[in-house]
């Protein structure tokens, strides 16, 4: 009669949502919606970490971002400072396709304005725009790899045991099986969405801590990086949802032994990438050296504070007190990759932004120094 077979019950480190019947929202997901779409708005919050979204109805599927109509939000509502008790306006910037809702349904990244019509303080992408216009000549790209560890709703690392820890890191890097991975249908759920959406993935690997996962996006050319790795962010946050589980892009979210989570970011200029590619990463290096302490600054959230508990000298990280720079060595500040040096052309990888970077502050910084060749001597103070 089945009455002897054992009960399962939701783990008490899901989410609630999650153990809602989703055949039952599938039959609703399924019926037709005429020419109408629902378009998804989404939007960087008032910490410059969190991401929020609404969604309204258009008439007609839009063909382009200008298709799309600016829409706002109370920024009381959502304790914006900028906002006050006022309206905030969302402006559309870059248009996906929905995996959740499906076509012809959209999803939409938008710049936040405040009720002035001004860039919000953490609205960095539109001077990160600004920046890229201005350096449109050297086509700067960006490769992003995105870190990131899964926790239950009661913050403890995912799949490991409630009164332990699992086996030593490394043999969980690019593992396969049970014991060795957690969490690898939200890895893969989350890289088909992204692709289905039109997001650049190019790319997703089990990390050296268990529960822990990398995506890569990119390459891509100018503000593009940014719109498409923060679209990647919330499609992950929203695979997440339906897994009950919790994405965490905290720098050092387990503290120990254990290796933190970055957002490795691969920079190339057309010179880099051509014949004598070499001298001109070589030279981008210098620049850089000279300016770590506002580098540090704009790579996570906290003006380094953050970072400070994952720049260590140990785990595959450099100090977040020196510069330093070699050919594949994954210890220091800027990394060569081993083929760029034997080739003598293509790109450098800076492996200082933490995971929870915003990647508009990041390439901003990386091509006002590397590009612009801004040397304007940085205030000198301790790194937090």
């Amino acid at each position: 009669c089945g009455c002897c077979l054992p009960t399962i019950t939701m783990s008490s480190a899901m989410s609630a949502s999650s153990d809602l019947s989703k055949t039952v929202r599938d039959k609703y997901m399924r019926l037709p919606q005429g020419d109408k779409v629902q378009v998804t708005y989404i939007w960087i919050d008032s910490t410059g970490e969190g991401l929020h979204c609404k969604t309204r109805t258009l008439e007609s599927e839009p063909k382009g971002i200008e298709d799309v109509p600016e829409w706002n939000f109370y920024g009381y509502s959502v304790y914006w400072p900028d906002g006050s008790n006022k309206d905030m306006y969302l402006m559309p910037v870059c248009l996906f396709r929905d995996p959740f809702t499906l076509d012809h349904n959209k999803l939409v990244l938008c710049e936040v304005l405040r009720h002035n019509r001004e860039p919000t303080g953490t609205n960095l992408r539109s001077s990160c725009h600004q920046v890229m216009e201005q350096a449109g000549h050297s086509h700067p790209w960006f490769g992003m790899e995105q870190e990131y560890s899964l926790l239950g709703i009661d913050k403890h690392p995912f799949g490991w045991p409630k009164n332990g820890y699992p086996g030593p890191q490394g043999l969980h890097w690019c593992g396969v099986g049970t014991n060795k991975v957690y969490g690898r249908d939200i890895a893969e759920c989350h890289y088909k969405a992204c692709l289905y959406a039109g997001v650049k993935i190019t790319g997703a690997n089990a990390e050296a801590v268990p529960s822990q996962w990398e995506f890569q996006v990119g390459p891509c050319e100018g503000i593009a990086m940014g719109d498409h790795l923060w679209m990647a962010r919330f499609l992950l946050h929203r695979v997440c949802e339906d897994f009950g589980v919790v994405a965490t892009l905290d720098p050092k979210p387990i503290a120990g032994n254990w290796h933190g989570a970055g957002c490795h970011t691969n920079f190339s200029t057309d010179a880099m990438r051509n014949k004598g590619g070499l001298q001109h990463i070589e030279e981008a290096i210098e620049k850089l050296s000279k300016r770590h302490s506002y580098h540090i600054r704009m790579y996570d959230p906290k003006g380094g504070a953050d970072n400070s508990r994952r720049l260590t000298g140990t785990h595959e990280t450099s100090s977040i007190h020196e510069f330093s720079a070699g050919i594949d060595n994954r210890n220091a500040s800027i990394r060569i990759p081993q083929h760029v040096g034997k080739d003598g052309c293509g790109y450098f990888e800076d492996r200082r932004p933490a995971a929870n970077c915003d990647p508009y502050a990041v390439m901003e910084a990386i091509t006002r120094t590397c590009v612009l060749n801004e040397a304007v001597p940085v205030p000198v103070g301790e790194v937090p």
